[in-house]
């Protein structure tokens, strides 16, 4: 790797760990950069999530005032988003790399439309209770996790807008301020990609120089995704959320 491609890498790594804080998909700015220095695909996805997990924690930290009095949900959300994670890293491994591609730009569609909807669709649903005289459970149900786990699994396969999934779940299902859910979703970035990174570290190939340089610009741009996206009010942040969902499902259709 010559002083450019890794001044490339390192830049794309402090790109990705802020736009990781704020909604997720980071991804999408390290994969291309790692792949235009020579490193062959799956070497390149491995180094990437090897070197994302600082951005991650980085980014976790600058949010734990919004995790405060949310130790129930980061635990139960947690587990699940281990299992997920761990399974999706397992079947990179084992599956072709195009087995997720026809399904991937359809299902962050999907969670886009739902973060646009969400307002809207959170109203209906409290009407709905509010006529039936239930009330909303405070973990989102069997629902939600089920739909966190199959995130995480998508997570701990390739990870693009894995975060705007999580913001378009918790989101819909949770009655809550979308900077604490968005304090949950880094949480569960963490995860995701600790347990993938702890897995392929036995398991895969990687680049060492790539998983420093990301991680070290990753961890600076946790930071400054934390200053930023928490001052973004929910019309701004999600659409924020919006554009980068649309940039990755451009860019996966195109790649």
């Amino acid at each position: 790797m010559s002083i450019w491609e890794a001044l490339a890498v390192f830049a794309a790594g402090i790109g990705a760990g802020t736009i990781n804080t704020i909604v997720g998909s980071g991804t999408l700015i390290t994969f291309p950069v790692l792949l235009a220095t020579g490193l062959p695909p799956i070497t390149a996805n491995v180094s990437n999530t090897l070197g994302l997990v600082t951005g991650n924690i980085s980014g976790a930290l600058g949010y734990r005032r919004e995790l405060r009095g949310q130790r129930r949900r980061v635990i139960r959300f947690g587990v699940t988003a281990l299992i997920g994670g761990l399974t999706g890293a397992i079947l990179l491994l084992a599956l072709p790399s195009k087995a997720f591609d026809a399904i991937v730009p359809a299902l962050i569609a999907a969670a886009l439309v739902l973060v646009v909807l969400q307002p809207r669709l959170a109203k209906a649903l409290a009407r709905r209770r509010e006529r039936n005289g239930t009330e909303a459970g405070g973990d989102g149900g069997i629902a939600l996790l089920v739909g966190l786990l199959l995130s995480s699994m998508y997570g701990g396969y390739f990870g693009a807008a894995q975060g705007v999934l999580y913001l378009s779940l918790m989101g819909l299902l949770l009655q809550d301020d979308l900077q604490r859910i968005n304090g949950i979703k880094n949480i569960l970035g963490v995860v995701v990609n600790g347990v993938a990174a702890l897995f392929f570290l036995f398991v895969a190939d990687f680049d060492w120089t790539a998983v420093v340089l990301i991680a070290v610009g990753s961890a600076v741009g946790g930071q400054i995704g934390a200053k930023v996206g928490r001052r973004l009010p929910p019309t701004a942040l999600r659409a924020v959320i919006v554009a980068v969902g649309i940039v990755a499902i451009v860019q996966l259709l195109l790649g």
